[in-house]
């Protein structure tokens, strides 16, 4: 029997061990059970779990575990995000390799995920820095290389002059280098390219297919998608000599044409490079712009600058000419790395029109004629409507005139109607070390070919120096050096973009033993697509996308039968947490750990005094932030364990708010937390020392007996609601609350007594199971049970202890509470009207007055009108 003292250390340890020994979450295939894939996001190993962690990963196992005990065969993998930045970063830092730092935190990462109870198939961990890992993935590239998916051109990086390396774009502060201060140049590299365009019509029309997906996310990648109808449009070139050519630019607003006054092209563009030769000014145009990186999104806000070309280009409809400008918020990977530049009816296109005095032409109009929305002295007119200075198009409708304008350009040949994407293609290239080598060969002929397959895997040395600059597998010469079919060759030194190894990762843990092939189908389709995926909003785009085309690659290559890899996508919130400073006279903050101040409240909660416990010096109270080093609030998931238990910490995140928002990490309810369980803990050996249950007997109950036993059975209905179809855990852990404080309060006197208990008891401890594994386990065992509860399927709800024998109803009149009946719930609609008019203070109130109307809600309330 369980002790009668509640001591979460000894008990975690001890079910813990229990699953270990008797593999209570090792997943087979078994093709007669419905399975249930439960994935969370894998975790980089940085050192230690965050709270973060432990809400996204206890969302996942309270999942996982409400699904077995459903009946369901599930699968719940762990692994690590292995390679990365931070990796060498840190071990530059600690003067160590990054696999040893690495593995060491894998190490002690996962010895957190045992302590919190996570239900876990250890067998099919990954580490994607392993061999065995990226082998398949370096595998898959040459496949891809050989139909033609993957192809090799140049590409602007950022590039730092004084250590002679690329950086990422996390390590250009301020337009310098982070560990030399040097301003950063754009430089053209040759890179490795995916075509994720191919697909991109397929990953924006299967995003229907997610309904289980948050709008959110959807609404996200259908932007970075970017699917536009357009019209792409030759414009002839003239030079100074009236040599000709041609320059292609696509439009949304081909209704705009007609208010084309310049033809903008990016600084890199080769007509710009090529105009330079013999223009001095151009050329110093072209290389501040080079050493100025900028990102899409500041397109609209920078300072737009320009410089003209000389060029000039022939509007396709009037002939007339107009002046080419090169221009910095155009941009080269963006389209053709042109636009037809509108400054009437394009904001941007307008400021630059504005700077350098080009003619602005108003061609459309607003439809309602309010001619004062349409100053062009002031702003563009961005809106649709009616064509006017545009030749035989004038009067049309910007809808009309798309058509209309582009017919007339395909008769022409100028133009044709297109389908463009935002979407560019993935760049996997990275000048890092701590990656997986691209598998490709450099062939002294200039030539690339893929590393063979009976060569792979090409390793990374792991044993490395880092001084801080250059990756050492571009450092040492002798490891890219081999041959290719008798002849000299390198091997590519780049290694890959770490979104490859977080694309198919879900994949890999369906047969992650198997050691002849990157997937079994036979198991990758058992399993696939995921059930559930759980992870942080911060990744709806990128990872999400990546994955998403990842798989149906693996579906052009009969590795998976399915279209998408995620049914059902759970983004949690952020965990937030008090944060604290001192600031010195020069304004500069210093923050100092929660757990290092000690705090006044007022009556209502909120913090009016705060100081360093150890000194007594007062700091500011910087409000609820997201947990972060930066900010130094974040708390040690381990302290509060060693505190508390495991069960406390995940009841906590799982009461604290509903799973989709902002979690405020507050001690007070970390305790009331600990204090419910040990209620439960109470309850259970109170009901114990009561005494032998009897036969429950549901035809013999007093009613409030059966009263007791129907809030039971509601409260088995909801939870099984919230877990399930809504995903609302805290409002689940609310109701088993409010159950308990009903279970506290009754007697246990009789066998009857004791046997609605027994049920009622075993009921909670199933409902909170999946939340509150170790002392639920604990718990079912001392209440005599040799199963274990994991498998002892999920309580149901007894559809006639739910009715109710009788019926608390409102009277009203004239929508004042006036009088409280109680009925028999079969009562009809006559007697119950008829109580409710007999009632001494409704009469007192209709007294004298002529009853308009009576409106009963059967079984809630009536509502007398009078006057």
């Amino acid at each position: 029997m369980a002790e009668k003292q509640y001591n979460p250390k000894e008990i975690e340890q001890q079910v813990q061990q229990y699953w270990a020994q008797n593999q209570s979450f090792k997943a087979t295939e078994n093709p007669d059970q419905e399975k249930f894939y439960c994935l969370s996001m894998f975790p980089y190993p940085s050192g230690r779990l965050h709270m973060g962690h432990v809400r996204n990963y206890t969302i996942g196992d309270v999942i996982s575990r409400f699904q077995r005990m459903q009946g369901k065969n599930v699968l719940q993998p762990m692994g690590w995000d292995a390679f990365g930045l931070p990796a060498e970063n840190a071990a530059i830092n600690n003067k160590t390799a990054p696999a040893k730092w690495t593995y060491s935190n894998i190490e002690y990462m996962k010895g957190q995920l045992k302590s919190l109870g996570f239900g876990y198939d250890w067998d099919r961990e990954v580490a994607t820095c392993k061999p065995d890992y990226y082998r398949w993935e370096q595998w898959f590239f040459t496949r891809l290389y050989e139909k033609g998916l993957v192809y090799k051109k140049n590409s602007t990086v950022n590039w730092d002059p004084v250590d002679q390396t690329v950086l990422a774009n996390e390590q250009v502060i301020d337009g310098r280098g982070w560990r030399s201060g040097a301003l950063v140049e754009q430089k053209e590299i040759p890179q490795w390219f995916i075509k994720i365009t191919d697909y991109a019509e397929e990953l924006l029309s299967d995003l229907e297919k997610l309904e289980e997906w948050p709008d959110q996310v959807r609404a996200m990648q259908a932007n970075w998608i970017g699917r536009s109808e357009g019209v792409e449009i030759d414009f002839a070139l003239q030079d100074e000599n009236g040599e000709s050519g041609a320059l292609s630019v696509y439009t949304t607003r081909p209704d705009t044409l007609y208010g084309v006054t310049y033809v903008g092209i990016a600084a890199q563009h080769p007509l710009a490079e090529q105009a330079a030769r013999n223009n001095p000014e151009l050329a110093a145009f072209i290389e501040e712009c080079k050493n100025t990186k900028v990102a899409e999104a500041e397109l609209a806000t920078m300072e737009k600058k320009g410089c003209a070309t000389g060029l000039y280009a022939v509007h396709p409809l009037t002939g007339e000419t107009v002046p080419v400008w090169a221009a910095n918020f155009v941009l080269m990977d963006y389209g053709s790395g042109a636009v037809m530049a509108v400054p009437g009816h394009d904001q941007r296109d307008w400021e630059f029109a504005t700077k350098y005095d080009l003619p602005i032409k108003q061609v459309i109009t607003p439809a309602d004629g309010a001619q004062d929305d349409c100053d062009l002295s002031q702003a563009a007119y961005t809106e649709k409507g009616l064509l006017v200075n545009s030749a035989e198009f004038d009067g049309l409708s910007s809808a009309e005139a798309f058509d209309k304008i582009a017919a007339q350009l395909e008769e022409q040949g100028k133009g044709s109607k297109k389908v463009n994407y935002r979407l560019r293609d993935w760049g996997v290239s990275r000048q890092r070390y701590w990656g997986t080598p691209i598998p490709m060969l450099n062939l002294e002929n200039g030539e690339s070919v893929p590393v063979p397959a009976d060569q792979l895997p090409v390793t990374l040395p792991e044993d490395v120096e880092m001084d801080g600059v250059t990756s050492p597998i571009k450092a040492d010469p002798e490891w890219a050096k081999t041959t290719y079919n008798g002849q000299p060759a390198l091997r590519e030194t780049d290694t890959f973009d770490t979104f490859m190894e977080s694309s198919w990762y879900y994949a890999r843990y369906a047969c992650a033993q198997n050691h002849e092939a990157m997937l079994d189908p036979a198991q990758a389709n058992h399993w696939l697509p995921v059930d559930q995926y759980v992870g942080g909003i911060e990744h709806a785009i990128l990872h999400l996308l990546y994955s998403r085309f990842f798989h149906k690659l693996l579906r052009d290559e009969g590795l998976v039968e399915s279209d998408e890899p995620f049914k059902r996508l759970l983004c949690q919130g952020m965990v937030l947490a008090d944060s604290y400073y001192t600031e010195d006279a020069a304004g500069k903050k210093t923050w100092h750990a929660p757990l290092d101040v000690s705090t006044e409240k007022d009556d209502k909660g909120r913090i009016v005094k705060a100081w360093l416990t150890e000194s007594g010096e007062p700091v500011i109270h910087g409000g609820m932030t997201k947990m972060s080093k930066s900010k130094n609030n974040g708390i040690d998931p381990q302290q509060v364990i060693d505190q508390y238990g495991a069960d406390t910490v995940r009841l906590f995140t799982m009461f604290a708010a509903p799973p989709e928002q902002t979690l405020e990490w507050v001690d007070s309810g970390v305790e009331g937390a600990n204090r419910f369980l040990r209620r439960i803990w109470k309850l259970v050996h109170d009901h114990l020392d009561a005494g032998t249950a009897g036969t429950l007997d549901v035809a013999s109950l007093s009613k409030a007996q059966k009263d007791l036993r129907r809030d039971v059975h509601k409260t088995i209905e909801k939870v099984s609601d919230d877990l399930g179809r809504r995903q609302t855990f805290n409002t689940a852990v609310a109701a088993v609350m409010e159950l308990l404080n009903s279970l506290q309060k009754a007697p246990q006197d009789s066998d009857t007594d004791r046997a609605i208990m027994r049920e009622a008891v075993e009921a909670v401890l199933k409902l909170l199971n999946p939340i509150t594994p170790h002392v639920c386990h604990e718990l079912w065992q001392a209440l005599g049970h040799t199963t274990d509860i994991e498998f002892a399927g999920w309580p149901q709800a007894d559809k006639d202890a739910l009715v109710e024998d009788e019926k608390l109803i409102i009277v009203q009149v004239n929508g004042k509470l006036r009088a409280k009946i109680t009925l028999s719930a079969s009562a009809s609609k006559e007697e119950v009207e008829a109580e409710a008019m007999a009632q001494a203070n409704v009469i007192q109130f209709i007294e004298g007055k002529t009853v308009r109307k009576v409106i009963v809600v059967p079984g809630k309330l009536v509502n007398i009108v009078a006057n």
